[in-house]
């Protein structure tokens, strides 16, 4: 029998062609789904095959030249490397193109173990059919197995945890979770750690056997997929009443959207305790992207902040605290004294007050409210009942009209430190016309609508004057926007100012 008849007849023993065939087949089916993580697979297969191609002549040329004992050794790893390939075949099948389509992908560290566990049974099928005793090797497999497990148990710890992650599914990469004091995504697991990406960038390898014994928190998991829910404390002193504190919050902290809070849900303020010189209260609210918890509490905490100082509620102090203070009765009328100065300043700047006297102004000075602001948050809305008029003191505020039917709102004006708003709203009985919001830290002093009713009740001569007033601004708006001239805003000013005298009258009481 010549070189070549035996060649052909231990391909046809081997199986090479249908090897060869089951490769092609294998690699037209599942090259093109491969990920890139996969492709290692596709490359043992092919690898293995042609390990097993060049066997196949080589183990031919030995026993042509009458050398059986080195044929035989090589065809045992002929023989292996064609199980190995099928087997690699066979992985690449069921795990990149079957369990996929019926939406059961097995986890990797599944696949490792599974096609470690039938390359296992491959070898010794192999051995087995060249003869070899395996009792022996298993008996001594068994005990040098149970001596690397016991020098090496952290590592296996690692390893069984890291399956048993995947296989009960618990963790999945691209989820937040917070391990102790580490918080971050879940980057991949692998057999021996999980990779977690912090906020700041760092990527942090935990132990598999860490994550099995401690206590692990997903971060927006399961009935509110995509947010967290975030708890911000304060402390208010145990004298104003617990109502009074949550309507303040609740309103500051739901009448404008606070970015990455969840609108819905709203943000809910809640008493959790009362101790002996303070009520301890927490914000509860959703926070829409794990990764900008800090940022978004603090801007929860600066709104609270702010509405508390407004409402005139202050934060508590601790109980042991000493209270120490220079301030003489002569101090205290020097402060009182410079409020009252500034009180004035502020409302002789309201053009629309400047007909009355001192005596008047003195007594809406009493009525004023200091009412400070955050950037962000809306100190009047369009169509809501008028309850104050505003008067600047430090700080910005931009104006802004809502399209009714389109819905979107336009800024057609930013007020500073001297300015005001309201009036309108306070004499006739209009709702709000526009939206101020803070563009920064505002400071600014309220009056009253009952308060400025009551005093300028008292002047009926000067019903005239403030519907001058108003008309000659109502004007200039309407100049503004739709591009009039003075002409036409003169004779806009006068129809206004009969209109806006009858309602002045009317609203506050005044007979003609």
């Amino acid at each position: 029998m010549t070189f070549f008849e035996q060649l052909r007849n231990e391909a046809q023993t081997a199986g090479s062609l249908y090897l060869v065939g089951a490769l092609i087949v294998t690699m037209a089916l599942v090259g093109g789904l491969a990920a890139r993580h996969e492709r290692k697979r596709v490359r043992g297969m092919i690898v293995l095959t042609v390990l097993h191609l060049v066997l196949v002549p080589v183990v031919v040329l030995l026993e042509y030249n009458k050398m059986p004992e080195s044929a035989r050794g090589l065809r045992l790893a002929e023989y292996l490397f064609e199980m190995l390939a099928a087997v690699a075949m066979a992985g690449a099948v069921l795990f990149v193109l079957l369990l996929p389509r019926v939406r059961l992908p097995a986890p990797r560290i599944l696949q490792d173990v599974i096609m470690a566990a039938a390359a296992l049974v491959a070898g010794f099928m192999v051995a087995s059919h060249a003869g070899f005793n395996l009792s022996g090797l298993i008996a001594t497999s068994a005990v040098l197995t149970a001596v690397i497990g016991f020098a090496l148990q952290d590592t296996l710890g690692n390893v069984m945890g890291g399956l048993a992650l995947q296989l009960d599914d618990s963790l999945r990469p691209g989820e937040w979770i917070k391990v102790n004091d580490i918080s971050g995504k879940v980057r991949e697991i692998r057999w021996r750690y999980t990779a977690v990406m912090t906020r700041n960038g760092e990527v942090v390898l935990i132990p598999n056997g860490v994550l099995m014994k401690s206590q692990v928190t997903l971060v927006a998991h399961g009935l509110q997929p995509g947010r967290w829910r975030r708890w911000v404390h304060f402390n208010v002193d145990f004298r104003y009443q617990p109502s009074d504190v949550i309507e303040a919050v609740e309103s500051a902290l739901r009448s404008a959207l606070i970015p990455h809070v969840a609108p819905d849900p709203p943000a809910q303020c809640v008493l959790m305790d009362i101790g002996d010189s303070q009520c301890r209260y927490a914000v509860r609210y959703w926070l829409t992207d794990p990764q900008i918890d800090d940022p978004t509490d603090s801007t929860v905490r600066t709104r609270i902040f702010f509405a508390l100082a407004r409402a005139r509620i202050k934060l508590s102090m601790p109980a042991h605290a000493v209270f120490m203070t220079q301030d003489d009765e002569a101090r205290g009328r020097e402060k009182a004294t410079e409020e009252l100065e500034r009180q004035m300043k502020a409302l002789r700047q309201v053009d629309v007050l400047r007909s009355l006297d001192d005596k008047d102004l003195l007594q809406l000075a009493a009525e004023l409210r200091y009412a400070p602001f955050t950037r962000g948050e809306v100190l009047t809305r369009q169509g809501a009942e008028a309850h104050w008029l505003y008067l600047i003191v430090d700080g910005s505020v931009s104006v802004r009209v809502r399209n009714d039917e389109t819905g979107q709102e336009r800024e057609v004006n930013q007020l500073g430190p001297g300015n005001f708003f309201g009036e309108m709203s306070l004499m006739t009985g209009e709702r709000r016309t526009a939206t101020v919001v803070a563009l920064e830290d505002v400071e600014c002093y309220r009056l009253g609508a009952d308060s400025f009713r009551r005093v300028i009740g008292q002047r009926p001569e000067q019903a005239e004057d403030f519907a001058e007033v108003l008309a000659q601004r109502k004007a200039l708006l309407e100049s503004t926007r739709q591009g009039l001239d003075d002409d036409a805003r003169a004779r806009r000013a006068s129809t206004h100012k009969e209109d806006l005298l009858d309602r002045i009258r009317g609203f506050l009481g005044f007979d003609e």
